[in-house]
C-alpha cells in the first residue's frame, strides 16, 4: 500500500516527538561520499584501541544549535514536519516541532530528571519524570542516551564495558552483551538499573559510530537501530547531516532526519513558558 502523506496533528505529534526523541538507544553513523572506497582489508584491531579510538573522534561542543526537516512513518502513513534543536552539554535538550507552514505546534525541555513538553494544537502540557516516557514507550531511557544520541557521541554515564572487537564488511565492530549505568550517575531511588546489549560498527577512516542497533536487556524483543549519512564540517569536526532510524516492536516505525544550519557553540536561549489557559496531561 502506497504512503499517505498528512500534516501533523493531535495526538499523533506528541507520539512523534516522543519516539523521536525518547526512543534513545540509538548511536550515530558516518558514510562520506568523497572519501575513497578501501579496497584492501583492514587491518584488525582490538577493542582498547578502537574505543580508544572512538572516544577521541567524538564530537566535542558545549552548545549546539540546528534547524531540521524530518518524516515519520508508521502503519502505511507518512508524516512530515521541521524543527529547531538547542543542547547545552549534559544539561538541557530543546526541541521545537513545526510543521510544513512553520507555525509551532510542539515544544520540549528535558534535562537530567525532567521531561517537559507543551501541545498547542490541542492547548495542553506535561512536566513530569521519564517514568511517564518510559511507560509510554515501554522502554527505558535517560538523558545520557537522548544526548549521544542527537550528537552522534558514545554515552557518557555508562561503564566503558566488556567490548569484543570484529571486523565486519568492512567496517570495525564492537559489540558487547552487558553495558550497565554507572552509580554515580543514578539519581534516585525509583531509576530501574539501566543494562545494554549494545553492538557499534566503526569506519576505519574517522573512527566515528558507522551504524549501531541496541536492546535492552529487559526489553530483549525490541531493537533500535541507526544509518546515519552525509556528514559535513562543523567547526573542524564533522556532523551527519542525515540519519535514518528504525524501532523493531509490534508496531515498526522509521524516521529520516535531515539537519541545517547547525551552530557550534552559539548564544542560546531555552524560552518554556506555559500559557495560563493550558491543561495539564496527566
Amino acid at each position: 500500500m502506497s504512503d499517505q502523506r498528512t500534516p501533523i496533528s493531535g495526538s499523533r505529534a506528541i507520539s512523534v516527538l516522543i519516539f523521536l526523541f525518547l526512543s534513545g538507544f540509538l548511536f550515530f553513523t558516518s558514510c562520506n561520499p568523497q572519501k575513497k572506497i578501501i579496497k584492501a582489508p583492514i587491518k584488525e584491531e582490538g577493542a582498547d584501541f578502537l574505543f580508544k579510538k572512538l572516544k577521541e573522534n567524538e564530537f566535542h561542543y558545549s552548545g549546539l544549535s540546528a534547524k531540521f526537516s524530518a518524516e515519520y512513518k508508521n502503519k502505511g502513513k507518512t508524516t512530515s514536519f521541521n524543527g529547531q534543536l538547542r543542547i547545552r552539554h549534559d544539561s538541557l535538550i530543546w526541541v521545537s516541532f513545526s510543521p510544513a507552514l512553520g507555525i509551532e505546534v510542539i515544544r520540549i525541555s528535558i534535562t537530567q530528571d525532567s521531561v517537559k513538553f507543551i501541545n498547542r494544537m490541542n492547548n495542553t502540557y506535561f512536566a513530569g519524570d521519564y517514568n511517564y516516557v518510559n511507560r509510554f514507550l515501554n522502554t527505558n531511557i535517560d538523558y545520557d542516551i537522548l544526548q549521544s544520541f542527537l550528537t552522534g557521541n558514545d554515552l557518557s554515564f555508562y561503564e566503558d564495558g566488556k567490548f569484543k572487537a570484529s571486523v565486519n564488511k568492512g567496517l570495525y565492530e564492537l559489540s558487547t552483551a552487558e553495558r550497565i549505568k554507572l552509580k554515580k550517575f543514578i539519581r534516585n531511588s525509583s531509576e530501574k538499573l539501566r543494562v545494554l546489549i549494545q553492538n557499534i560498527w566503526i569506519s576505519p577512516e574517522t573512527f566515528k559510530i558507522t551504524l549501531a542497533n541496541v536492546k535492552e536487556i529487559r526489553e530483549p524483543n525490541i531493537e533500535l537501530s541507526a544509518t546515519y549519512k552525509s556528514f559535513e564540517p562543523v567547526d573542524n569536526q564533522i556532523f551527519p547531516r542525515k540519519m535514518e532510524f528504525d524501532i523493531s516492536a509490534d508496531n515498526d516505525i522509521h524516521v529520516e532526519i535531515n539537519f541545517s544550519k547547525v551552530n557550534l557553540n552559539p548564544v542560546l536561549t531555552f524560552p518554556f513558558k506555559v500559557p495560563p489557559s493550558y491543561h495539564e496531561v496527566k
